[in-house]
C-alpha cells in the first residue's frame, strides 16, 4: 500500500459534518510511541472461550491460537496509544477487549506506521489492521487512490466509528484560518498517508500562485503537534477525535484550539483480507453484540466520542 491510502476518503465536494463538542474522560497524556518498530501488546486480557457465546464463528485456526492479531499505528490519542506505563490504551484496545470476550480470543497489537498497516494485513503478519482506518472504495477495491491503479487485492471492511477531519491551531493564535481555503500561503502539519495529507494537497491546487500551502508530513500525528507547539507551522489537521483530545490534554488544554468544522465524515473500520470472511463476518457479530449490551456505548461515553456511534456493524460501508 501507498502513503495515498487515507484515513478519510478525499472527495471533490466535501461534505461538513457538525459535530458537538467533545468531552474527554480522564487526565491521560499523549504519550504514544513515535517509533515504528514492531512493539506487540495486547489490548485485551486472555479469554477462556468457555462462556463466549460467538467463539464457534471464528476460524478454527484463530480458536486454536486463542488470538487475534492486530496491526495499528499506535500513536494516535484517543483512537490507540501509548499510557505512562507502556499499554495500549484508546477506544480500539478497548473495543477490541470487549469483542474478545464474545469470541473467547484475545486481540494483540501491534505498532506499525499506518501506511504499511494493509501490506502488513496482506502479507499475513496481522490478522486484522484496526487503527483509525477510513472504510474506503479504494481500499475494498486495492486502488490507490492518488494514481488510480491497482496495486493489491483490496480488504473488507467492519465499520464501527464515524468521524471527520479537522484544523486546528496554537490556542489563541488561529491566524484567521476557519476552512481549509485559508491555508493557502500557510505551513501546515500532518501525519502522512492521511486525509489530512490528501485535503491539503487538493486545497493547494486551488491556491493562487505564490500562496500555496507548505506541507509537512510526519510519521505520526504526535512529531506533527511537536513541530506546531514549537512554532514550525501555522496549523495542524487530523481526524476529529485525535485533534479534539490533542487540543483538550496538550499543555493542560493550553496548547491548541480546534478551528471551523469537521469535514469528510466517514466511517472507521476494521480491515480483514478478502480471503477470511469468516473472520469478517465473526467480527461483524462480535461487535454487534457489543453495541446491544451496552458496553459499546460505555466505552465510547469513557473517551468522550459518542458522536461518533454507530447503532449496527456494517460491512463495506465506506463510499
Amino acid at each position: 500500500m501507498t502513503a495515498s491510502f487515507t484515513r478519510r476518503t478525499t472527495a471533490a465536494h466535501s461534505r461538513t459534518a457538525v459535530v458537538g463538542a467533545i468531552a474527554v474522560a480522564g487526565a491521560l497524556l499523549l504519550t504514544g510511541c513515535g517509533d515504528q518498530t514492531e512493539n506487540s501488546d495486547s489490548g485485551s486480557d486472555t479469554q477462556s472461550a468457555a462462556g463466549a457465546p460467538l467463539a464457534d464463528k471464528l476460524p478454527q485456526a484463530i480458536r486454536d491460537k486463542g488470538v487475534i492479531k492486530v496491526g495499528s499505528d499506535i500513536a494516535y490519542a484517543p483512537v490507540e496509544f501509548k499510557d505512562d506505563s507502556g499499554k495500549t490504551v484508546g477506544i480500539d484496545p478497548d473495543l477490541a477487549d470487549a469483542m474478545g470476550k464474545q469470541l473467547g480470543v484475545k486481540f494483540e497489537f501491534e505498532n506499525g506506521t499506518f501506511d504499511t498497516l494493509i501490506t502488513g494485513l496482506r502479507s499475513k503478519r496481522y490478522d486484522i489492521a484496526m487503527s483509525a482506518m477510513t472504510d474506503t472504495k479504494d481500499r475494498q477495491e486495492g486502488i490507490d487512490s492518488e494514481t488510480g491503479k491497482k496495486v493489491g487485492q483490496g480488504v473488507d471492511f467492519v465499520d464501527y466509528f464515524t468521524a471527520g477531519v479537522s484544523i486546528y491551531t496554537k490556542k489563541g493564535d488561529d491566524q484567521g484560518i476557519k476552512t481549509w481555503a485559508d491555508l493557502c500561503g500557510k505551513k501546515l502539519v500532518v501525519q502522512r498517508g492521511t486525509v489530512s495529507e490528501d485535503l491539503a494537497k487538493a486545497e493547494n491546487e486551488k491556491c493562487p500562485a505564490g500562496k500555496k500551502i507548505s506541507m509537512q508530513p510526519f510519521d505520526n500525528d504526535q512529531q506533527a503537534q511537536t513541530r506546531l507547539r514549537a512554532g514550525g507551522a501555522n496549523a495542524g489537521s487530523s481526524d476529529f477525535p485525535v485533534a479534539a483530545y490533542a487540543v483538550k490534554t496538550s499543555g493542560g488544554g493550553n496548547d491548541f484550539q480546534l478551528v471551523g468544522e469537521q469535514v469528510e465524515a466517514a466511517p472507521y473500520g476494521i480491515a480483514v483480507g478478502k480471503d477470511n470472511t469468516q473472520l469478517r463476518d465473526a467480527l461483524k457479530a462480535a461487535l454487534d453484540a457489543v453495541i446491544a449490551n451496552g458496553e459499546y456505548k460505555k466505552i465510547l461515553d469513557k473517551w468522550g466520542v459518542a458522536e461518533g456511534a454507530v447503532t449496527a456493524a456494517t460491512i463495506n460501508g465506506g463510499k
